[in-house]
């Protein structure tokens, strides 16, 4: 009814059967015979469960002394029942934590996922005082090794982490945070930039079902708009034709001071688009993108479909890294800053997660080289011919003016005799 799976690196996985559904118990680094015991407690449990009976006193002794990370799987899975939550535990943190909130759906997301990956490793009854700062790290550890995330995920959830049990300490419930010191690492991850090239571009907007969803990839990739919440955002009023401006608003950058909104340059590969967008638009039609609004249009998804007839491979981050293409061929002809203030980001954001170095910026540095080399050589040569022509013999006429021959002879200048302490005065004492 169990069995153990073998991943990379020594780590384990139960396979277990639970009503019917099948259900993975992750045990982390183990060796074949820990694996083996667990395996047969989960057994143990699911027979219990599937013949509605009670299990022995050997395996209930066992399930009461793991610990909340192996305990909250097996309850995820349903083979026992989840541990109380008290009012000193890290589910009643986080359950006060998450509660008192007020985030975008995108940040709430992100929350969540630390919340599960807490709960996961200790327990949702594990007591918030038990939670060492060695625990801490172990639990980054486990996010790498076990998890197998990457280094920017993990820093997001280091960083979580932070804040909560930064709150625990302010309501008394921890007099300093286990998580303070913990490693964050970088939330760059250059390894999934790509550059969308604009004869890559032309291909998407020709498989685009629609006007609209023409509209949506122009915005991102020559617009720069962050997707989907700057799309969905943008009304037709926002569109200044005559001045050849869009004002874009954004719930991202709405909590600092003036980022409610930026003004975005009509660029000329958008007008087109947008222009034909808005002539195919309904009469009346207040939003440029209204038939994707639903909270079931996965735009990603569809994207992917249009990718794959345009017969074009998928890259990393679909949307982000259109807004990067376009903010780093921005940056070749216009001032960082001014970029930055187009696409609403500052200059620091825009070099750690925007901008990237293409194979285009070596070749024109080695053209730009080799043309400067060409244009120095002749220089080169004539100063070297100038130099040798100033060091003729002396006395050869055929080298500029004639060298004086009836010179006096040099008189000799006797120098002063040195004395034994040299020239500086002496002064007694």
């Amino acid at each position: 009814m169990a069995s153990v799976a073998r991943d990379p690196g020594g780590r384990k996985r139960i396979l277990v059967v639970v009503n019917g559904e099948r259900r993975t118990i992750h045990l982390g680094k183990a060796d074949a015979k820990q694996a083996d015991a667990f395996r047969t407690k989960v057994e143990a449990l699911a027979t219990a469960a599937a013949t509605g009976t009670s299990i022995d006193h050997a395996t209930a002794q066992w399930v009461g002394a793991i610990d909340g990370r192996l305990h909250a799987s097996l309850a995820r899975a349903g083979l026992v029942t989840p541990r109380e939550r008290t009012s000193r535990g890290l589910g009643h943190l986080l359950d006060s934590y998450f509660s008192a909130l007020s985030v975008k759906p995108q940040t709430a997301v992100t929350y969540q996922q630390t919340r599960r990956s807490l709960e996961e490793y200790f327990g949702a009854g594990k007591a918030v005082a038990d939670i060492s700062v060695l625990d801490a790290e172990k639990w980054r550890r486990w996010l790498k090794d076990d998890q197998r995330l990457a280094e920017p995920t993990i820093t997001k959830r280091v960083k979580t982490a932070r804040q909560v049990f930064k709150r625990a300490v302010k309501w008394k419930m921890l007099t300093e945070n286990p998580f303070a010191e913990v490693k964050l690492g970088t939330q760059t991850n250059r390894a999934r930039m790509f550059f969308i090239t604009s004869e890559v571009a032309a291909k998407v907007l020709e498989a685009c079902p629609n006007a609209e969803w023409r509209a949506i990839f122009a915005l991102s990739r020559f617009g720069g708009l962050r997707c989907p919440s700057e799309h969905l955002a943008l009304r037709w009023q926002d569109v200044d034709w005559a001045a050849g401006r869009l004002t874009v608003w954004s719930s991202k950058t709405a909590g600092h001071d003036g980022g409610e909104f930026r003004i975005v340059p009509l660029f000329p590969e958008l007008r087109s688009i947008l222009l034909d967008a808005f002539e195919r638009a309904e009469p009346g039609a207040e939003y440029v993108v209204a038939r994707y609004r639903q909270r079931n249009a996965n735009l990603r998804t569809q994207l992917l479909r249009i990718l794959a007839r345009a017969g074009v491979s998928a890259w990393p981050r679909l949307f982000h890294n259109l807004r990067s293409s376009r903010q780093t061929e921005l940056c070749e002809e216009y001032p960082a800053h001014v970029v930055s203030a187009w696409l609403g980001n500052s200059v620091v954001v825009a070099q750690a997660h925007y901008l990237q170095v293409l194979d285009r910026h070596f070749d024109a540095a080695v053209a730009e080289r080799a043309t400067f080399n060409v244009a120095q050589n002749p220089a080169q040569t004539g100063a070297e011919v100038a130099r040798t022509a100033s060091q003729a013999p002396c006395g050869d006429s055929s080298q500029g003016a004639p060298v004086q021959r009836d010179t006096a002879p040099c008189k000799t200048v006797p120098l002063p005799e040195v004395t034994p302490w040299g020239f500086e005065p002496q002064f007694p004492g």
